[in-house]
């Protein structure tokens, strides 16, 4: 759930790679990388278990693609990353009714903690899904909102705008569950700007949807049929937007 996205210096494998995740094409993507080096066993196995987020399938694969990783990670950053994605499978497993794997969530994303210094790359985004299971899995704002801030500084000095999308748009959640309507349209509205020019169409209707909840008609019935369009383009995924995007009832009185 993190990455830089296409830049003039990204190497041609790493733009192909890029271009493919964007567009929900996991699977190709990670079929372009090497499953027996520890960097892309490791980006394989991300690959994997964001496809397990946004589809709610793919678990197997996911699983295989992890124990790979983590049997090739040499160093403490490594190790630190590959626990950081176990933490994330058994969230999105919880998070998706799969199976309850909130504990090893907590204890993976732990280990990552001691693994991972502070400052280092890879903390912003560990940062980032300890907030996710602070909010959906505790129901501890304050504590999520606490760690999507620390993410957000983290991925503001590291130059890493896909992750910048995500912490905007989290926090700007927060903002809105508090009442704090321009905060949130604010927030909502930096990542979708980010989210299009990074060219990350999987993620955009998500973040079109979460600006709609923010603005009154007749813009947030145009931006509703914008994700409407780019979730049956992308073949229904994100799964879970589907229950968002659903028309009103003929008939029903619109707000």
């Amino acid at each position: 759930m993190s990455g830089n996205g296409t830049t003039a210096g990204d190497d041609p494998l790493q733009t192909a790679v890029w271009r493919l995740r964007s567009r929900a094409c996991w699977a190709d993507a990670a079929a372009l990388l090497p499953a027996d080096v520890p960097a892309t066993a490791l980006q394989r196995a991300a690959l994997f278990v964001e496809r397990c987020l946004y589809t709610e399938r793919g678990w197997e694969e996911a699983e295989d693609a992890l124990r790979t990783a983590e049997a090739l990670a040499h160093g403490d950053e490594e190790r630190g990353a590959a626990a950081c994605e176990r933490g994330q499978l058994a969230y999105a497993s919880t998070l998706h009714g799969v199976r309850d794997r909130a504990d090893e969530a907590r204890a993976a994303l732990g280990r990552a903690a001691a693994l991972i210094p502070p400052g280092a790359a890879g903390r912003a985004l560990l940062d980032f899904r300890r907030g996710l299971l602070a909010e959906n899995l505790s129901r501890s704002p304050q504590a999520a909102r606490a760690a999507y801030r620390r993410a957000h500084a983290g991925a503001a000095a590291h130059a890493d705008p896909l992750l910048l999308s995500f912490t905007w748009r989290h926090l700007a959640g927060l903002a809105l569950r508090d009442g704090e309507l321009a905060e949130a349209r604010h927030g909502f509205a930096e990542s979708l700007r980010i989210r299009e020019e990074l060219g990350y169409l999987v993620g955009t209707a998500p973040a079109l949807v979460s600006l709609a909840d923010t603005e009154s008609e007749p813009e947030a019935g145009r931006l509703r049929e914008e994700a409407r369009r780019l979730f049956r383009l992308l073949g229904g995924v994100p799964t879970w937007l589907s229950r968002q995007l659903a028309p009103p009832a003929p008939g029903a009185a619109t707000a």
